[in-house]
């Protein structure tokens, strides 16, 4: 097998296990979205270390320890990525997939324009068609719904500029997501406490139903970033590009049926027209 069917593999297997993640932020909706957030930080921790120790790639954290000026972009986008990940849980365990995948479909696009305002890369007249579109469906939702999709800008913004944060920093996948959750990992820890003390937590010792979930949040983490990882030195970012629509997809379905979220004609439209733009933004047209 050549490494560009490789890579297809282990970009197919990425983007399918974040679409089927859903399930398992449904399985521990009964635990606060923070306290969810709080322990997908702190395994997360745990298992990178193990990662880089077994790979003898700890050196790479000590080199980011020393450069003040990437800690403090990598504490930015700690931040990014914990928000994205929040409203994730939150979106999830309050029956909001389908506005979820909104923002992962938007995000591509968000990527885009914050690459030609912060980087002045070029935007073909193609993509500014893809992106007159998208901007279209969000004012469209505006006007059908009453509302602005905040949980499709959020998600879409936030891995946005949390994407900008990582391109300009240029720090390997696994060593800056590590550094990233042990920046914000005495946050976490702090209100960990907090719960212990006031009698909140869900997490418990010895280990039950529950707590097992938690910590498997930390394999939820970091298995599909390995998979990527492999894919994105294997194959061309177009193609890595347009098979990330696989995971905002497979959560769409999810969210219709088996999940049974209302899905009403306006919303049909919307996605319609995000669908349109995405066609428009990923399929390379010969000259």
């Amino acid at each position: 097998m050549n490494e560009e069917k490789k890579g297809t593999i282990y970009a197919v297997l990425a983007f399918t296990f974040w679409g089927l993640v859903p399930i398992y932020f449904k399985l521990v909706s009964h635990v606060t979205a923070f306290e969810v957030l709080i322990h997908r930080i702190l395994w997360s921790v745990l298992f990178l270390y193990l990662i880089l120790l077994f790979t003898k790639s700890l050196k790479k954290l000590s080199v980011l320890f020393q450069d003040k000026k990437k800690l403090k972009i990598l504490f930015i986008s700690a931040i990014l990525v914990s928000t994205n990940w929040l409203t994730f849980i939150w979106a999830i365990s309050n029956n909001k997939i389908i506005e979820a995948s909104l923002g992962y479909y938007i995000n591509p696009i968000v990527s885009v324009v914050l690459g030609y305002i912060f980087f002045h890369e070029r935007i073909s007249k193609q993509q500014t068609v893809a992106i007159l579109l998208a901007i279209f469906a969000i004012i469209y939702q505006v006007y059908s719904l009453g509302s602005l999709p905040i949980i499709s800008l959020i998600l879409a913004f936030s891995f946005g500029f949390y994407g900008l944060a990582r391109k300009k920093l240029n720090v390997e996948s696994v060593s800056g997501l590590l550094m990233e959750t042990l920046l914000i990992s005495p946050l976490a820890l702090a209100y960990l406490t907090y719960l212990v003390i006031n009698n909140k937590n869900s997490f418990i010792i010895p280990l039950d139903y529950t707590s097992w979930l938690l910590v498997a949040a930390g394999f939820i983490t970091i298995i599909p970033l390995i998979w990527f990882n492999s894919a994105a030195v294997r194959i061309s970012m177009m193609k890595l590009g347009f098979l990330q629509f696989i995971g905002p997809s497979i959560a769409f379905i999810l969210a219709i049926f088996v999940y049974d979220e209302p899905f009403n004609l306006d919303k049909l439209i919307t996605f319609i027209i995000i669908w349109t733009a995405l066609i428009i933004f990923s399929v390379k047209i010969k000259k």
